[in-house]
């Protein structure tokens, strides 16, 4: 047996720093309590802070709360640069704010577009942007939460998707960029999960299709995606888990 092969993801991701952004519920709130639980120490970003209190109280680690619009690129770098002053280093970006407007095209508010586009897609450049410096100094990681959107467009998800294949094709180039210099970059791929992300919905006709969707299938929990980033990130350096696809049984798309 390597003598690796017994080690527990917790003693891999003991010490480790990672960020993750949009971490006030769902996805991003189990990730850092299952990146604490792992060991790591976990910064927290959102534009909610009062709602990281609670996280803070039920992490069993070290947890820094931040103030963080990723929509604003001042605020990303003053939460990086408040990550690294406060535990020395940074090992790991988890990019995992989003939001979801779904709505036909036709009539559509382009306002909903354009905050889609900030957040998803520009909003997670930025992160990666000012985190850089440091994975760089780490050989650390950057972690994508994508979504199936990002392998198939659906009826009135062209906007959301468009965002999502934004992240992949900007993902890649970044791995081919980095990957020499020892930063692994994951891409996550959730279907459907019980989250709060389907609520952004305006349009009352998307709003009943998620709410039929969700209710014709055992979907996800947040700990399923957060169980996956723990796994990619617990890999030795030289394993890079670059894509995971997580679907629930019973979705077919």
């Amino acid at each position: 047996m390597n003598s690796t092969d017994s080690v527990e993801p917790r003693h891999l991701l003991e010490g480790k720093v990672v960020l993750v952004t949009g971490a006030s519920s769902g996805i991003g709130r189990e990730v850092a309590l299952a990146l604490s639980g792992a060991g790591a120490r976990v910064a927290i970003g959102a534009r909610r802070i009062d709602r990281l209190a609670a996280l803070v109280d039920d992490a069993p680690g070290d947890v820094l709360p931040l103030q963080l619009d990723v929509t604003d690129s001042a605020s990303v770098q003053r939460a990086v640069t408040e990550t690294v002053a406060h535990f020395g280093r940074l090992d790991a970006l988890v990019n995992n704010a989003g939001l979801m407007q779904s709505g036909l095209i036709l009539g559509a508010d382009v306002r909903e577009w354009q905050r889609m586009i900030d957040t998803n897609l520009l909003g997670s450049m930025y992160a990666v942007h000012a985190a850089l410096p440091h994975l760089l100094d780490t050989r650390g990681a950057v972690v994508q939460v994508s979504s199936t959107a990002a392998r198939s467009a659906s009826l009135g998800s062209g906007v959301y998707a468009a965002t999502k294949f934004g992240i992949s094709a900007f993902s890649e180039s970044l791995r081919q960029e980095v990957t020499r210099r020892g930063v692994r970059v994951i891409v996550i791929q959730p279907g459907f999960v019980d989250t709060e992300l389907t609520s952004h919905i305006t349009d009352p006709t998307m709003q009943a299709a998620a709410a039929d969707i969700a209710a014709s299938m055992r979907t996800l929990r947040p700990e399923d995606i957060a169980e996956a980033i723990v796994y990619a990130l617990s890999q030795p350096d030289h394993v890079s888990v670059n894509e995971i696809l997580v679907r629930p049984t019973d979705q077919v798309q």
